[in-house]
């Protein structure tokens, strides 16, 4: 199992932790992973850390498809690919209606349908056999839109793509990870129990068999985001993943459309899920953070001192020798976070 090491920070500047990336590499992380809502983009973000290492991969989760043609995010792709030595994974997602039509202005349309036609034309472009041509649901290459000139034609991609390159989805939905398991590399599930597999893996190999070829775990990378904090004090130190939870669970999306509501459902939180959402929708914010079990922030974190975030650990490694999870991205804020679980994992 691999370990990387969550590195998008949203705020009023735009910062990275660069000496906590630096020392994740020494201590052997495989990666590091940008991010983006409506602020910082996550690909700019992605190649100062690519600039700033020399071993690390560096990777968005996510780019916000809806934001950016599939030919602009291919060439993008393809231009870090080339510049870090091949250290960059395309990591994509379809974001949410709120942002998507609230920020970028454009309709959020159909999720999978867009991620599947997103992938296939980034594909065509890596492998080059011939001219784009795409007709599709979300996008036609080249436009035959009223508004166009009728000049545009077919194109090949000037720079020389590499068909390897990985790309990978973020969901947590089953549909989403069946979307996954079909046209993806590896998929981003925002929380994971490592005792809870088969919450994500099943809807994964569902997507495999559709795909064919004999797509496997194997080959696929589950790539859970795992939040990190060594404390003596646990009660105290659950309450930024209280937070972070209630944010999700209440609040990032709609009571009609919330995908982390439903997910926190499927955990087994059906009651807490409720109550959640209904405080943070009233806006009482401090009520929402309450009722988020401690059982959950300790089935989908690492909190607690050392010995304790060791024994929890122990559910991780299994999940990782059984193929459930590839690489764990660790998000904390101590150097002593990074090692404590590089010591156990690496």
């Amino acid at each position: 199992m691999k370990l990387g090491i969550l590195a998008g920070v949203f705020g009023k500047k735009a910062t990275l932790p660069m000496d906590l990336i630096r020392h994740a590499e020494s201590l052997g992380y495989d990666s590091a992973w940008t991010a983006e809502a409506y602020g910082n983009d996550a690909v700019t973000m992605a190649t100062w850390i690519l600039a700033n290492t020399t071993k690390m991969k560096a990777g968005t989760a996510i780019m916000q498809m809806p934001a950016r043609t599939p030919a602009m995010t291919a060439m993008t792709a393809m231009t870090l690919d080339h510049l870090s030595g091949g250290r960059f994974i395309l990591g994509l997602g379809p974001s949410g209606p709120q942002v998507v039509e609230g920020w970028h202005g454009v309709p959020y349309g159909k999720p999978l349908t867009r991620t599947r036609e997103y992938i296939s034309i980034i594909r065509k472009i890596l492998a080059r056999e011939q001219p784009l041509e795409h007709q599709g649901t979300h996008y036609a290459i080249p436009s035959a839109d009223a508004n166009t000139t009728g000049m545009g034609k077919p194109l090949k991609s000037i720079l020389h793509g590499n068909p390897e390159l990985k790309i990978y989805t973020a969901s947590i939905s089953p549909a989403g990870l069946r979307c996954a398991g079909e046209v993806a590399d590896g998929v981003f599930p925002l929380w994971m129990n490592p005792e809870r597999p088969e919450l994500i893996a099943p809807f994964v190999e569902e997507g495999f068999a559709k795909a064919g070829g004999g797509k496997s775990l194997q080959d696929f990378a589950i790539c859970p985001s795992v939040s990190v904090t060594v404390s003596d004090d646990v009660e105290q130190a659950r309450m930024p993943a209280k937070m972070n939870l209630a944010l999700y669970i209440g609040g990032m999306g709609s009571r009609e459309k919330n995908f982390y509501n439903d997910y926190c459902k499927r955990l087994g939180y059906e009651e807490a899920a409720v109550k959640i959402q209904d405080a943070f929708l009233a806006g009482d914010r401090g009520t929402a953070v309450a009722a988020v079990p401690d059982q959950l922030v300790d089935d989908l974190s690492l909190i607690g001192p050392r010995e304790r975030i060791r024994e929890r650990l122990a559910a991780w490694k299994q999940a990782g020798a059984e193929g459930y999870v590839e690489s764990m991205l660790i998000g904390a804020g101590s150097p002593e976070a990074f090692e404590v679980v590089a010591e156990e994992i690496l």
